[in-house]
């Protein structure tokens, strides 16, 4: 399987300082990870503002109830417009996040671009055409309607 590109974009009718000191905390993941998904924090990062370097690991359970351990590290940030997160071990042969926040008049757009790799060559693939992708565009649509619940709808 080739790596994938996918992208979202959400205005969020909040200050940029606003929606970065949420992004910016690991311990809001949850928050935005649909339930059915099983996400478990594996240290507490109550508090917590990431950095550059940082690990965080975490179980989840998309599929079947199988649990997976996933450790995502914070590779770039620049504070107020963007972070990378990358898998560094987790069910996906490769898995790139960027998260790109830009000020505007009345709030925030939001812009996530991400690049994955499904693992297992074309037995990968057709895991990818048949649930992989959706599963992906489930997560991302979840996650626009919690931010919406946070920080409101735009006008």
């Amino acid at each position: 399987m080739q790596i994938k590109r996918k992208e979202w974009q959400q205005f969020i009718p909040q200050p940029v300082e606003a929606i970065w000191d949420f992004f910016s905390r690991p311990e809001n993941l949850k928050k935005l990870t649909p339930a059915k998904v099983g996400i478990t924090m594996l240290t507490d990062l109550s508090g917590k503002k990431m950095y550059p370097g940082m690990l965080i690991p975490y179980y989840i359970s998309p599929l079947l109830g199988i649990r997976m351990k996933w450790t995502t590290e914070i590779t770039h940030i620049d504070p107020m417009h963007y972070f990378i997160d990358v898998q560094q071990e987790g069910p996906y042969a490769f898995w790139h996040h960027q998260h790109h926040f830009t000020p505007l008049d009345g709030g925030t757009l939001m812009h996530d671009i991400l690049h994955y790799k499904v693992p297992y060559g074309p037995i990968g693939t057709i895991a990818d055409l048949l649930m992989v992708n959706n599963m992906v565009d489930e997560i991302f649509t979840h996650r626009h309607e919690a931010i919406e619940s946070y920080f409101g709808k735009e006008r």
